[in-house]
């Protein structure tokens, strides 16, 4: 059993109690932040006159070592090890020998782990920023292709009014463009280095934890020791803004789910991105759809089991905070995969213009159209909006649409309709009458893809 400790101890820790105690079957995924951080420490502390440069020499080449062949698969980390940081120091001192020791010198595992798990994330930010905007411009494709595609806008799931599907998948373009926001701003906050806190109380060597953080990217040191190694905010913050890509995934994956249906028909699954049934062979599964909404449940379960772990917890570091990493690693899986796989099928949809435009106007979409003609000829908006009702009911009874309708019966309910009722009330009209930025109608919807073409043209979460 490699450990770091020991020496107030007189005897071997209970077995079961080292398996509990220890984090390497998890904490391994940590060994090149936990790595490239030992670097930064050895460059400073030899800055410092703390090391010798020969002593920061042969650290940092045994280091390189130990990176590259962990990552070329001829170095193991295994269960003899406690943690990441014991794996990386024991091999560290078995290939260079005493001067390995000095490595730690400076530095508790608390500020160790504090620093490994913020370099970890930051990087697991930038790369879920990067998903973020390849799902989006996928997003803006779509939208640019189906400015004229009619379709149904829904309240209650009930038919409202007639939008475009570039209108529709705009409102997703802007849920995942706060996602990239939520995502920038986190790094922004979560940008300070809390090497040099030591345990909780800082260190009596002559440390420059500017120096450090500049050698790791940071924009500074964090300015309390104690929070240094407490501070597990940026973690539940993170998880806070996967659990909403989750919500977000879930509500589209939920829209594609009741498109693909045969009530609906809104849209064709590409086969790469479904799957058949074992017994019946019509069948043409929306999958992954359904997998994203269903594992939208653990990325919250993640957040919630770290808010939980966090709550009762006194200054500083507690053994209960090695909590934030197995729930952690797996909702940033589970989000990457889904933002990934997700793209891959809207990007592969077809979509049924045709279907869609039936839809709309079977639905009486354009009722509120009706009133608003009659508006235009005088009639009070509630009258309006009654004989508007009226004619719905009439379709209804009938099974006609209302532009089925002849202009005799129109005329029936109120005299004021006339020969351009048709017109007025066309998917074409309905949608292009709607003007206001952020509507459906054309010329909106041109001035909004702009803006989307300018955002895009910036792909970094620090641009």
């Amino acid at each position: 059993m490699a450990q770091l400790w020991g020496g107030r101890f007189t005897k071997e820790t209970d077995q079961m109690v080292y398996e509990f105690n220890a984090s390497i079957q998890f904490d391994q995924r940590l060994y090149r932040q936990d790595i490239e951080g030992s670097m930064a420490h050895v460059r400073m502390l030899a800055k410092q006159q703390i090391l010798t440069e020969e002593e920061r020499d042969q650290i940092l080449e045994g280091l390189a070592g130990i990176l590259a062949d962990v990552e070329s698969g001829a170095l193991a980390i295994t269960s003899e090890y406690e943690d990441i940081h014991s794996f990386v120091e024991a091999n560290l001192i078995g290939r260079i020998g005493e001067v390995g020791k000095k490595l730690h010198t400076g530095r508790s595992r608390n500020d160790q782990v504090a620093l490994d798990m913020r370099l970890y994330v930051r990087a697991e930010v930038e790369d879920t920023d990067r998903l973020l905007f390849a799902l989006l411009r996928v997003l803006q494709r779509i939208m640019e292709e189906h400015v004229d595609t009619f379709m149904p806008g829904f309240t209650h799931l009930q038919k409202a009014q007639p939008v475009t599907l570039a209108h529709h998948v705009g409102a997703y373009f802007e849920m995942f463009k706060r996602d990239r926001s939520r995502l920038h701003d986190l790094r922004e906050r979560m940008n300070y280095c809390p090497l040099g806190a030591g345990a909780l109380a800082g260190t009596t060597y002559p440390l420059d934890r500017d120096y450090t953080a500049r050698l790791l990217g940071f924009a500074g040191p964090t300015l309390n020791s104690m929070d240094s190694v407490s501070d597990r905010d940026y973690v539940i913050e993170y998880l806070s803004a996967l659990a909403t890509i989750m919500m977000h995934l879930s509500r589209f994956s939920e829209e594609i789910i009741i498109w693909n249906s045969n009530e609906y028909r809104f849209v064709e699954l590409d086969d790469g991105y479904s799957t058949g049934s074992s017994i019946m062979p019509q069948k043409k599964n929306p999958d992954i759809a359904e997998l994203v909404r269903g594992k939208t449940g653990r990325v919250y379960g993640a957040l919630m089991g770290l808010l939980t772990t966090m709550k009762g917890l006194p200054l500083a570091y507690n053994k209960d905070m090695q909590e934030d990493k197995e729930g952690v690693f797996d909702a940033i899986d589970t989000t990457k995969s889904c933002l990934a796989l997700f793209t891959g099928m809207v990007d592969t949809l077809t979509f049924r213009r045709d279907v869609m435009e039936a839809s709309a106007k079977n639905g009486f979409t354009n009722a509120t159209d009706v009133a608003d003609y009659l508006v235009g000829r005088g009639i009070p908006f509630r009258d309006a909006h009654s004989i508007s009702g009226r004619l719905v009911l009439k379709c209804i009874a009938e099974d006609k649409a209302l532009d089925d309708l002849t202009l005799e019966e129109y005329r029936a309910e109120c005299p004021a309709f006339e020969e351009d009722i048709y017109e007025a009330i066309s998917m074409k009209t309905c949608v292009e009458r709607r003007l206001t930025l952020g509507a459906p109608g054309e010329a909106a919807m041109r001035e909004v893809l702009a803006k989307n073409r300018a955002y895009l043209e910036c792909i970094g979460i620090n641009t």
